[in-house]
């Protein structure tokens, strides 16, 4: 099945409950900015926090479906000038009256830095959900996932809408790249999913190991491992890439400079991967 275009409008959602007058209201808007309160703030890594984040009510959902995101506004600027970056939540819309952000600080990152500095009580600016295609349960064989540092969000939204639907059997491998073992984010929470789901597996491969414990593959993601994990070129799989744009581009090739899929490079064009076989976040 082909990607979905879809873009998600305002509106008031029932939701199935004991009480049928009760209804879930939608928290996001795709067409303008709102405000919401930060709830609190856990440190995830040196330079990473984990943000919850509270809708209008514990009735309001996000209206998110993997592969959703929104565009918050944020900025570092003295003139106050503010700029917009998408970022792919990593709760789903099963989790009523609040939404959690992975932010990953990056040093001159207008939005990123905005963010990662916020306290408990402080507001963001959030505009969504907005989408460029629509995961369907069961619609590929297996997924193969590679991602790099932050850009393991939108793999944890496919996975989680995998492994909260009893009746998806896709087969997912993901291998996720960083630099050290201290810069895997969300390391507990990915092996807990792992341990309880025998459809999804997670191999952590991190380039500089500063334990001399470390068991796993060390070196960055190359054509071996790829090979050796990665479902073969086939019409009945696909393969999702998400990283840095430096990750990007050895891997597959970025996006075009409108943030079109652009044609397939790195990689896997050279193991055989077609543009059909393949999608870049």
């Amino acid at each position: 099945m082909g990607a979905v275009q879809s873009f998600i409008s305002p509106k008031v959602i029932a939701t199935v409950n004991d009480s049928p007058n009760q209804t879930s209201l939608a928290a996001f808007s795709p067409g303008e900015f709102r405000f919401f309160k930060i709830r609190s703030v856990r440190d995830i890594s040196h330079n990473t926090k984990s943000f919850i984040i509270d809708l209008q009510s514990p009735l309001h959902e996000t209206g998110l479906f993997a592969s959703s995101f929104v565009m918050v506004k944020g900025s570092t600027s003295p003139e106050g000038k503010f700029v917009v970056r998408p970022y792919t939540p990593i709760s789903t819309n099963d989790d009523k009256g609040y939404f959690e952000l992975l932010v990953k600080m990056y040093p001159g990152g207008a939005v990123s830095e905005y963010i990662y500095n916020r306290k408990v009580g402080d507001h963001i600016e959030v505009k969504g959900p907005l989408a460029t295609f629509r995961y369907a349960a069961n619609s590929k064989k297996s997924i193969g996932m590679l991602a790099g540092g932050s850009g393991i969000t939108p793999m944890i939204q496919i996975i989680k809408a995998i492994v909260n639907n009893p009746d998806d059997t896709t087969s997912v491998t993901l291998i996720y790249a960083n630099s050290t073992e201290k810069d895997i984010l969300l390391h507990s929470e990915l092996k807990n999913i792992v341990q309880s789901h025998s459809n999804i597996k997670i191999i952590f491969i991190v380039s500089r190991p500063e334990d001399s414990s470390w068991s796993g593959p060390k070196g960055r993601i190359n054509p071996e491992i790829i090979s050796a994990n990665m479902p073969k070129p086939d019409s009945c799989h696909i393969i999702y890439v998400s990283g840095p744009p430096s990750f990007m581009e050895s891997i597959s090739g970025t996006k075009t400079p409108d943030k079109k899929q652009g044609l397939i490079g790195g990689y896997l064009k050279d193991a055989g991967y077609t543009e059909e076989m393949v999608w870049k976040f």
